[in-house]
């Protein structure tokens, strides 16, 4: 299964909902991977820490090495990073990925990531996390996925933005990956006591839009968990928040 977290809006919790779900999966005993195409690497810091710094492949060589068309390139396994966290590896970002997109875009390379992704046939799932825009790597990543994941925080502009988010979901449906799925929109930093999330949530379904029923509160906790470079479960496996990531796993997984 290969699960893309995505959304054209910023700081709505992409790369956190990626990597505690990947987490948890792996934690299961799922052998699992995450993809992290975000030129700002905030997944990959989450899971590797300061380890990012000493990677001597990441994405941005692997997107290198297909634009030289190496002879003898590396397989994408080579480029998987092990992670602190058993059954669990990175194919981890690098700032490089932001000047090779439009050589990559120009030279039409957006079934690469499908193909690269084709070879894992010993990992159960992967996860993609995705950079704020519809761009080259957003789109190769939601043609490469069964599944598609749309984190929504609450607010006006996240919903104006959901719209366009539909849309662009099915154009890529349409002509580029027609068993692309939308598995539903995440409701991130809820207030329970608040009345905008309430009713902004009964409106989207109102709308027919797929609400999923796990929220994820608000918490000052998950600074604390990107801080540290350990996802909720094993920041604090006890902790609301873990808790909530688990039921949004179960709920996706059944």
């Amino acid at each position: 299964m290969r699960r893309v977290v995505f959304n054209q809006k910023g700081g709505v919790g992409k790369s956190t909902i990626t990597c505690n779900l990947a987490a948890i999966s792996a934690a299961r005993g799922r052998r699992t991977l995450v993809v992290d195409l975000d030129p700002q690497a905030n997944a990959s810091r989450y899971l590797l820490g300061a380890a990012l710094d000493e990677q001597k492949k990441t994405l941005a060589h692997f997107f290198d090495d297909i634009l030289s068309y190496k002879m003898f390139a590396d397989k994408p396994g080579a480029y998987v990073v092990p992670t602190p966290f058993a059954n669990l590896g990175v194919l981890p970002s690098d700032p490089r990925l932001e000047d090779l997109q439009i050589k990559l875009e120009s030279r039409y390379k957006m079934y690469k990531l499908r193909e690269a992704l084709d070879s894992f046939k010993d990992i159960d799932e992967i996860f993609i996390d995705t950079p704020p825009a519809l761009n080259f790597y957003t789109r190769s990543a939601l043609i490469a996925a069964d599944t598609c994941l749309i984190p929504f925080d609450c607010d006006d502009f996240s919903r104006r933005a959901l719209y366009t988010l539909m849309d662009s979901v099915r154009e890529i449906q349409a002509d580029h990956n027609r068993d692309l799925r939308v598995e539903g929109i995440v409701v991130n930093q809820y207030q329970a006591r608040a009345n905008l999330p309430t009713r902004l949530i009964g409106e989207l379904r109102a709308e027919g839009l797929p609400v999923l029923e796990a929220f994820l509160s608000a918490s000052i906790k998950i600074r604390e968990s990107h801080l540290q470079a350990l996802p909720m479960i094993h920041l604090d496996p006890r902790h609301k928040l873990s808790r909530e990531f688990e039921a949004l796993y179960t709920l996706l997984t059944g």
